[in-house]
């Protein structure tokens, strides 16, 4: 054998060893476990029972082991089986022994199925070479030894024959030899599949040189991973800190074509924190040592000790260099393409990263903001990653948080900045490791050519299972179920395809499912969430916590089987989940953070622009931030300072586990679309440590692994098949007759052997090649197999014995007569040779032979002459033969040529189908490729459709906006016609508001008269109220009197226990157990009293917020009618606003002003903000200056800006409109401008025109005339209905004074109605508790009278007990010193006293047993009573449901209390808008009137302006034609008059709709009141009828109340007198127990006593045994002296005989009496501790009662409660009447116990002695009867419950129907209210109509400036005409100067105007 062979094959001569198979066949050799080795071997010797005594094969000890315990071993000859699926013992042991022997015998590969398992050897093995893989290279797994070069091998050629793409799953702990395995699949499948390049690519490459070969690149792709990626940790020197996908692509030929690798779980908390003697990633020490001086100066590198990220310094690892590694990593990239600039760039990157580390921060003196003393790794970090300082240091110290829609800078704390700057370090890191893996794929996928199929190599971490595990061992996990559901599917996928294939009877389990609760568990997304589900929900709630997230996974998967909670109460472990490789516990700490991964916004848009390209390059996506979850300002609780800002952005809120399950999905979806192949890496031991396997270590991690998860689904099925010839081979010795002789089927032949072997036919199954057989049935065929060969070889044997002692035999036989004739012939000769004859005849025999030789040659000739014949025969037989040969040869050859031709035919045929088939493969994956371009295109498209389409709506808005304009202009004149039509509709109005005072007065008398009827029924009620007073005053000294006795009962046991508790010493375990309970229990209790105070208090609450909210409602009420009124307004005000537009773009241009600057002073620090507030006052100064009406305008806008940000919305908005305006202000501009080109050639059309205009002028001066007419009328209308108002109002204030009065009364009537309702719930609840209570003390009562009953018998039985072992203790010493006595005598006396001892002994035995059995009986007796306890306890976790119940009854309260206070809170809000709309509303009306004096001013003087032009145009027209030239100037002016006066009418159109519209309103608003006032006089009437009949119903409930208070006093005091006399009968059974207690330690002291006595009886024993033996040794003695006796010797020879007979016999005797002394002494011991535990269960049962005592006093103190509350009336009466005749049933019973206890005490006072086994009996009796009370109290709280449940019905209807009526009042109220509300708008309109008046003269003063202004312009305007008069006149200017000139002019008066008119533009 080679040197590799030694480490690939196995030594099967050691294997096939006979003598092991004959050693395993004769002993029973099985598998015990074992604490050092895992499993020993041992045989087994004797079975008893349930139990084996097993012999250990190593130590040769014997062991009892139970049954289950055992596992069995294999036969020898699977002794290292290459794949374990063979064994037919499938089990742990059998697992672990094979990896074991294997493992050092050196062989590290073993099959395991569809596994591969790799122990990691810890040391080189020469099976990796070249001559390796070409070993395996087109090999099948079968006939090459294991290998993962034969698993990649099988893979590659599945993959190639059945054009299906592969997997490897390499998973395992860390340091098993994970990526060391996936380094060699991609080293071999780089060797297999390198491909072989053509000349035309050779001539490529010589003409470009490539940077290297992309099998090269492949491998050389691991170094870079590995030096960015891994780590040293304790377990492993080159851990990889991340999992990967690394998938190499294959072209149809099979060679490598391509490759792409993808992450997960990158370890990214490494590079900032390492733990002791481990390593960040290795690429830090390598540039640490490796960069030389000047890349060291470039990249600002420094020590290992002065970087704060390199916890533990310079740690190197052993046998490795890190300058070398540097120096591959970097020659590594080169051969990868990577350039210069980049190596430089992920360098940076690094040192970035260690320099993040340096910066350190300090908390200020009065202040916890951060600050950053020194900024040199600051300014280190800047200038490597390309940034500005001092925006790095604002952006990690003050960075800017949205709040809303502004920005503003926060102060972060030194916590929050150092949490920062780790984040960022962090995530550096992992954006560069991303980017390196991308830009190696990128190198890798260069190829042209088109990938057929892939292999995809896994290399991901296994599963995980420390002491406590985190978010990211719940990752792993994760995986690993989802990895082993997969393996699960795909093996018995495969399996029972054979089981199919084979047509076997089966019916299909998928084994996947197995492991789904489990998943669903981890990624379940609803009904019930998952745990990743839940903690992603709770990453939205900023007051979130890890606490609240485990609290929300137990509530959700409580209840879960894979998912419980740890038992302890002070655990470490927040939760468990069961895995499928053993129970996990999981601790929640951080996980909410982890999940999040927040980041600073600020510094990743300095990354983003940063001035390196990498860096910028790397930090592209940090808008989008693809990996990071991203929050609006989410605030967890506990951790409420977040350090640094959450970026905001919609949509793009992605979790770490949302991306890893995305990730893991997408993995899985590839994998199962491979045909897997399975890699599981074990670590053998901790230490490192070559040829040392820890077998412990390697059973969790095959349990992990998922190994023994295999071998369990194995067990399912029939993992054994054998050949059907192989079966008949190796089997048929067991069958010998089944099978007839001749031919037959191996099929039909086997199922004759299987029916002659009697197997059970669920143990096989037969299929079409093979036999199944289920495991461990071989191993049984094995054993009768080697048995019947061990019988054959014996007889064998035994038959070649008796023939060679036949032959021996016959042999000596034989030479018996040849002695005899030898002996005959001998005496014959020495006869005849003196004889003379004799002599002649020997001389003469020779001569007579010469005359024959002649005869003899002849004879010889002859027979040469037919040899040479027969020779020549021969040799022509020969030469025709071989024509022959040579003939076939040819024949042959030629046969050859065929086939071969056929062959090559066939071969050619596969190959052009092959290459059809990749053609077709090819061409499917072009038509993909262009599939999906085309996809891509169609997606481009319809983006540029959407494009266009967004463009097309934006020139529809625009086209909309100039239609709207038109449309408004055409409503103006619309509006105009129908204001008055609105006049004569407010005429009609005054009449209705007539007819509803009418109205109101009719409903006030109504309402008098009610008033009256409810102040009768109130009387009543209180009179009522004062009765129920006196009754509760005399509940109240009836229940002090009843509490001062308890408290004196309560006393006197308080007593008794200080009693027992001293007699307690040997259970003081238990006790404290059960005391923890107890005090558990108690604060349990003292909760829920806690809880139910906090349920009267939220029940308190509730009612005032009731109140509250009714109180709200009214305001709702009222600010719906305000706003009702409001939008009427806003109506008008609408119509208004276009005359408000000049005035609104000065506002407007003020705002965007103040705006910059409110955006530049956020960005500013608190300085900068105070400059605003500055800057805000000057404005307001500034303000100040403008008109009135205007300040009071700006005030409001500020105050709306503070308090809401909807102002500040619709001031954008309006903005918008300005600017839209602005826009089509500007198209209009471009159209004019046309025009005035168009008008200098159409003056003359226009001098025509000049005529029409003046006509059209005087219209419109007749139109303003009328308009003022109609003001007029208005006027004195508006005067006429103020006057109406008043007197409605004052009609109103009487109205509503005296609903006032109504409403208080039916406020007091609704109080009383719910103070009684709430007496009566009160009382209802006192009645339940003191009915439970009563029923649990009558239980608990007789639960401790029978425990006192067993008690006494326990003790009398003890006490007899005692008394017997007493006499026969007196007894046997008495025999025992009569022996002694007799056996000094004598050794015959003494063999006699021996008989007589073993008699004594066997009625001692029998005693004993008889004792044992009376034992039994009471462990049984104590099996019961601790059933019992377990009853308690549950009864105890009952009330533990019961209080956690509660508990979230409370917590619902708490949410309703919540949610009415959001309710009250959104109300006053909503109320707070409104009344800001309405001051709003207000301002705005008032300026739009201001505005609308202005423009009519305007128009006045504008229509003065356009008459002095007109008459000015026609002297200019008159004038020469020189003038004519210039007069177009004049005819624009005019037309820029006209549209100002279009203008004025369009807003004089404008504000008759808004007339008309607030007419509309008023008609609405009468409507709605007429339909109220019915409804509410409907409303009043009903709700009068419920109240009338909720009295009555009240009166009879109070009525049967008292009625049930009188029985229930009774049955109390019936109660109490029956109490005292069981407590007296109590305290007589106490004191009986201590006399009892007393009595059974004496007895105990005797017993020790009687012990010792046996003890020194028995060492008398021992001596006499002695001294006889002494005797036997002289009788030898003198036997031997007597033996010198010749005479004498038969007979001393014959007593020696019977000396040593007699000597056996006293040896038998001797073992016999030592071993029942031994039993005796253990008989004993049990027996003694028997009485320990009996008084263990009495101290028990002692403690017990202190337990029921102390729920007594619990129960008291309720009872105390109860009775303190006894003032409030239940309502129940058919509830309290059968709880009267139970507690009457339960007194009787009482009294009849009583009786029944007398009774026994003095019967069992005179008959305990003899009554043994009958008190057992009672006392089981006594335990049935105490079930069954349990029963019938467990029934009494069922029916109490459901009593409650009832009574909380009612008390909920009741309370609903007090809120009814509430409503109703609350209804009336609103209603006033309204009216109220009505009359004061009424009241506010006139007001408003006065300051219109008012206003309307102010604009009137105004249009008059504005004439003046006009006048002025127009004059200004007649001089400038006049001077170009002039200069016509002189002729200096030629026409198209001129022409020129006055064009510059227009523009650039227009393009001022534009500018003034345009808004600055809003800062995005």
């Amino acid at each position: 054998m080679s040197a590799a062979d030694k480490y690939l094959y196995v030594d099967r001569t050691v294997v096939n060893n006979p003598l092991a198979q004959a050693d395993w066949a004769s002993k029973k050799l099985v598998w015990v476990p074992s604490e050092r080795l895992g499993f020993e071997a041992g045989s087994v010797k004797e079975e008893h029972g349930d139990e084996v005594m097993v012999e250990l094969a190593d130590s040769g000890k014997k062991v009892r082991v139970n049954k289950d315990d055992i596992q069995k071993m294999n036969p020898p000859k699977f002794n290292k089986v290459e794949d374990m699926a063979e064994l037919t013992c499938l089990n742990e042991a059998s697992v672990l022994h094979n990896l074991k022997e294997r493992y050092y015998s050196g062989l590290i590969y073993t099959y395991s199925g569809l596994f591969c398992v790799v122990i990691n050897p810890y040391k080189n093995l020469p099976i990796y070479s070249e001559e390796i893989v070409d070993m395996y290279k087109g090999k099948k797994r079968h006939e090459m030894p294991p290998h993962i070069y034969a698993i990649t091998d099988t893979a590659y050629r599945s993959m190639m024959q059945d054009r299906e793409d592969q997997s490897i799953l390499c998973t395992g702990e860390s340091g098993a030899g994970k990526t060391e395995n996936t380094k060699k699949v991609i080293q071999y499948l780089a060797h297999v599949a390198s491909s072989h390049k053509t000349k035309k690519d050779q001539v490529k490459q010589q003409e470009k040189p490539h940077p290297g070969e992309l099998e090269k690149q492949l491998l050389q792709a691991n170094p870079i991973l590995e030096a960015f990626g891994n780590a040293k940790t304790v377990k492993n020197d080159n851990s990889s800190r991340f999992g990967k996908f690394i998938r190499i692509n294959f072209d149809v030929n099979g060679y490598i074509v391509g490759a792409n690798i993808e992450t997960y779980l990158l370890e990214k908390s490494r590079a900032i924190r390492q733990a002791r003697e481990e390593r960040t990633f290795h690429v830090f020490y390598y540039m640490l040592t490796g960069a030389g001086d000047k890349l060291r100066s470039e990249l600002c590198l420094e020590s290992y000790s002065k970087y704060r990220f390199l916890s533990n310094g310079n740690v190197t690892i052993p046998g490795q260099q890190d300058k070398d590694m540097f120096t591959d990593t970097l020659e590594a990239m080169r051969i990868m393409g990577f350039p210069e600039e980049e190596q430089i760039g992920l360098l940076r990157v690094v040192s970035s990263v260690l320099q993040l580390g340096n910066i350190s921060f300090k908390k200020e003196r009065h202040s916890d903001q951060a600050s950053m003393p020194d900024d040199t790794a600051a300014q280190k970090v800047c200038h490597l990653m390309g940034m500005n300082v001092t925006d790095f240091t604002r952006a990690i110290l003050t960075p800017r948080i949205k709040v809303g829609r502004d920005y503003v800078q926060k102060a972060q704390t030194q916590e929050q900045a150092e949490f920062a700057i780790e984040a960022l370090a962090k995530a550096t890191y992992e954006r560069m490791f991303r980017w390196l893996v991308m830009r190696i794929n990128k190198a890798l996928d260069k190829t042209k050519r088109q990938g057929a199929s892939f292999i995809g190599i896994l290399d991901i971490a296994g599963f995980e299972i420390f002491e406590l595990n985190s978010f990211e061992q719940l990752c792993i996990n994760y995986t690993n179920e989802k990895l082993q559901q997969l393996f699960n599917h795909t093996m018995f996928i495969l399996e029972q395809e054979e089981y199919q294939r084979e047509g076997i009877e089966w019916s299909f389990i998928d084994f996947g499912l197995d492991l789904q609760p489990c998943i669903d568990l981890i990624e379940k997304p609803a009904s019930p969430p998952g745990i990743l589900a839940l903690l992603d929900e709770e990453c939205w709630f900023p007051k979130a916590t890890d606490k609240s997230f485990v609290e929300k996974v137990l509530q959700e998967q409580g209840t879960h089987p894979k998912f419980f909670k740890p038992k302890k109460l002070k655990d470490e472990a927040d939760f468990c989940i069961i895995h499928y490789a053993g129970k996990v516990d999981y601790k929640a700490d951080e996980w909410l953070m982890k999940n999040m991964d927040p980041l600073n916004d600020n510094v990743a848009t300095l990354l983003n622009q940063s001035t390196d390209k990498f860096v910028s390059e790397l930090w592209k996506d940090g808008e989008k931030n693809l990996y990071q979850p991203l929050f609006k300002a989410i605030v967890v609780a506990g951790m409420s300072e977040l350090p640094g800002a959450f970026k905001t952005r919609k949509g793009m809120f992605r979790t770490v586990g949302q991306l890893y399950k995305e990730q893991l999905s997408k993995l899985m979806a590839t994998l199962r679309n491979t045909n897997p192949n399975f890699v599981r890496c074990i670590i053998p031991n901790h230490e490192k440590k070559a040829g040392k396997l820890d077998p412990h270590l390697v059973l969790d991690q095959l349990r992990c692994n998922g190994v023994l998860e295999g071998i369990r689904i194995c067990r399912q099925g029939f993992p054994n098949r054998i050949v059907f010839q192989e079966f008949r081979q190796r089997y048929e010795i067991l069958t010998p007759n089944s099978i007839p002789k001749g031919f037959m089927d191996g099929k039909q032949a086997c199922v004759l052997m299987i029916k002659a072997l009697e197997l059970d036919p669920n143990l096989y199954r037969i299929g079409q090649s093979k036999v199944f057989f289920r495991a461990g049935v071989l191993a049984h065929l094995e054993e009768e197999r080697d048995m019947k060969i061990t019988d054959v070889i014996i007889s064998f044997q035994a038959w070649c014995r008796g023939y060679v002692a036949r032959k021996a035999f016959a042999k000596r036989q034989q030479q018996l007569t040849a002695m005899k004739v030898i002996q005959r012939n001998c005496a014959a000769y020495l006869k005849l040779r003196n004889w003379q004859w004799w002599r002649l005849f020997t001389k003469v025999k020779p001569l007579l032979q010469v005359s024959r030789q002649e005869e003899e040659m002849q004879a010889k000739d002859e027979e040469l002459t037919k040899v040479r014949e027969k020779q020549q025969v021969a040799e022509k037989q020969l030469e025709e033969m071989e024509v022959k040969q040579q003939q076939l040869n040819a024949e042959k050859l030629a046969l050859q040529e065929q086939l071969q031709a056929e062959m090559d035919l066939c071969a050619e045929a596969d190959e052009m189908r092959n290459r059809l088939v990749a053609k077709k493969q090819e061409l499917e994956e072009i038509l993909h490729d262009l599939e999906a371009r085309v996809e891509e295109e169609e997606e481009r498209a319809t983006q540029l459709q959407t494009e266009k389409k967004k463009m097309q709506q934006n020139i529809t808005d625009l086209e909309q906006q100039l239609d709207e304009e038109e449309a408004a202009r055409q409503k103006l004149q619309l509006e105009r016609v129908t204001l008055e039509a609105k006049m004569k509709k407010v005429e009609e109005d005054v009449m209705m508001l007539d007819d509803q005072n009418n109205k109101l007065n009719k409903e006030k008398k109504l309402l008098e008269e009610r008033i009256a009827e409810f102040t009768t029924n109130l009387a009543e009620e209180e009179e009522k109220s004062k009765s129920l007073q006196k009754l509760k005053n005399k509940h109240e000294a009836m229940i002090t009197d009843l509490e001062d006795r308890l408290r004196r009962e309560e006393k006197l046991r308080q007593e008794l226990e200080k009693n027992r508790r001293k007699l307690e010493g040997d259970s003081t375990e238990l006790h404290d157990q059960i005391a923890e309970l107890q005090a558990q229990i108690a604060e349990l209790r003292a909760q829920l009293a806690k809880k139910e105070e906090e349920l009267q208090e939220a029940l308190a609450r509730i009612e005032e917020e009731a109140a509250q909210k009714n109180l709200a409602q009214k305001k709702i009420r009222e600010l719906e009618a305000q706003l009702s009124e409001l939008q009427e307004d806003l109506e008008l005000e609408r119509a208004a606003r276009a005359k408000a537009e000049k005035h609104r773009r000065d506002l407007g241009e003020e705002l965007e002003a103040l705006k910059t600057e409110l955006e530049d002073t956020l960005d500013s620090t608190a300085a900068q903000q105070e400059l605003r507030t500055k800057r805000e006052t000057e404005v307001a100064q500034l303000k100040k200056t403008l008109e009135d009406e205007a300040k009071v305008h700006e005030q409001v806008v500020v105050e709306m800006r503070q308090k809401h940000g909807q102002a500040f919305d619709e001031l954008n908005e309006q903005l918008e409109q300005a600017k839209r305006n602005k826009a089509s202000v500007e198209k209009t501009k471009q159209a004019l401008e046309s025009e005035r080109n168009e008008l200098q050639i159409e003056l003359q059309t226009l001098m025509q025109g000049k005529g029409e205009s003046e006509h059209r002028r005087k219209k419109a001066e007749a139109q303003v005339q009328e308009l003022q007419v109609k003001h007029a009328e208005s006027e004195k209308a508006r005067a006429e209905l103020s006057e109406k108002v008043a007197k409605m109002q004052a009609e109103l204030d009487n109205v509503n004074s005296l609903l006032s009065d109504v409403e208080g009364k039916s406020i007091k009537a609704s109080k009383d109605c719910s103070a009684v309702e709430s007496q009566l719930q009160d009382v209802q609840e006192l009645l339940q508790e003191e009915t439970r209570q009563k029923l649990s003390m009558g239980t608990r009562l007789r639960q401790l009278e029978d425990e006192q009953n067993s008690l006494r018998e326990q003790l009398e039985e003890e006490e007899e007990a005692r008394k017997n072992v007493e006499k026969q203790l007196q007894t046997s010493q008495a025999q025992m010193r009569k022996k002694m006595e007799v056996e000094a005598g004598s050794l015959e006396s003494a063999e006699e006293n021996k008989k007589r001892l073993q008699r004594d002994l066997e009625s001692v035995t029998q005693r004993l047993d008889e004792r044992n059995l009376a034992y039994d009986k009471l462990d049984k007796t104590k099996t019961r009573l601790q059933q019992e306890l377990d009853d308690l306890l549950v009864d105890q976790d009952h009330l533990r449901q019961i209080v956690s119940n509660l508990e979230k009854k409370q917590k619902k309260f708490d949410q309703m209390l919540a949610e009415e206070k959001s309710i009250s809170a959104r109300f006053a809000e909503e109320r707070d808008k409104a009344e800001a709309e309405a001051r709003e509303k207000e301002t705005r009306a008032l300026a739009l009137t201001r505005e609308l004096e202005t423009i009519s001013d305007m128009k006045d003087e504008l229509d003065r302006a356009n008459k002095l032009l007109r008459a000015e145009m026609e002297d200019l027209v008159s004038s020469k034609d020189d003038v004519g030239k210039s007069v177009h100037e004049l005819e624009k002016s005019k037309r820029g008059m006209e549209q100002q006066l279009e203008e004025m009418r369009t807003q004089l159109e404008e504000l008759e709709d808004e007339l008309q519209a607030t007419e509309d309103a008023k008609l609405r608003l009468e409507v709605n009141m007429q339909a109220m006032k019915a409804q509410y006089e409907r409303d009043l009437a009903g709700r009068d009828e419920m109240g009338e009949e909720k009295k009555r119903q009240l009166v009879k409930q109070v009525r049967e109340m008292e009625m049930e208070l009188e029985d229930e006093r009774k049955q109390r005091s019936l109660a109490v007198a029956a109490r005292k006399k069981l407590e007296l009968d109590l305290k007589e059974l106490e004191a009986a127990i201590d006399q009892a207690n007393k009595n059974r330690d004496e007895a105990l002291k005797q017993l020790r006593k009687l012990q010792a006595q046996m003890k020194d009886l028995l060492r008398e024993l021992d001596d006499t045994r002695l001294s006889r033996e002494e005797i036997l040794a002289q009788s030898k003695e003198n036997e031997k002296k007597v033996k010198s006796m010749e005479a004498e010797m038969i007979q001393m020879q014959e007593e020696l005989a019977a000396a040593e007979r007699v000597k056996r016999q006293a040896q038998q005797e001797r073992d016999e009496l030592q071993d029942e002394i031994n039993n005796q002494a253990s008989k004993t011991a049990l027996a003694i501790e028997e009485k320990r535990r009996l008084e263990a269960r009495i101290a028990q049962l002692e403690e017990e009662l202190e337990e029921e005592q102390g729920n007594t006093e619990l129960v008291n103190d309720r009872l105390k409660r109860a009775l303190l509350q006894t003032d409030q009336i239940n309502v129940e009466l058919t509830a309290e009447r059968s709880t009267s005749q139970r507690l009457e049933g339960a007194r009787s019973q009482f009294e009849r116990q009583n009786k029944e206890l007398k009774l026994k005490l003095t019967e069992m006072e005179g008959t305990v002695k003899s009554k043994y086994k009958a008190t057992i009996a009672a006392l089981e009796a006594k335990i049935a009867q105490l079930e069954e009370q349990l029963d019938v109290e467990t029934r009494e709280r069922q029916t109490a419950s459901k009593m409650v449940r009832r009574t909380e019905k009612k008390l909920k209807e009741v309370i609903l129907q007090v809120d009814d009526e509430r409503r109703n009042s609350e209804q009336y109220k609103d209603q006033s209210e309204k009216l109220n509300s009505r009359m004061k708008q009424l009241k506010r309109q006139l007001e408003e109509a006065e300051e219109e008046a008012q206003r309307a003269n102010a604009n009137r003063r105004k249009l008059q400036r504005e004439l003046e202004d006009a006048t002025e312009s127009a004059d200004a305007m007649n001089r400038e005409v006049s001077s170009l008069k002039s200069k016509l006149r002189r002729g200096d200017l030629p026409f198209t100067m001129r022409r020129i000139v006055s064009r510059a002019g227009i523009e650039s008066d227009e393009e001022a105007e534009a500018k003034s008119e345009t808004p600055e533009p809003k800062p995005e």
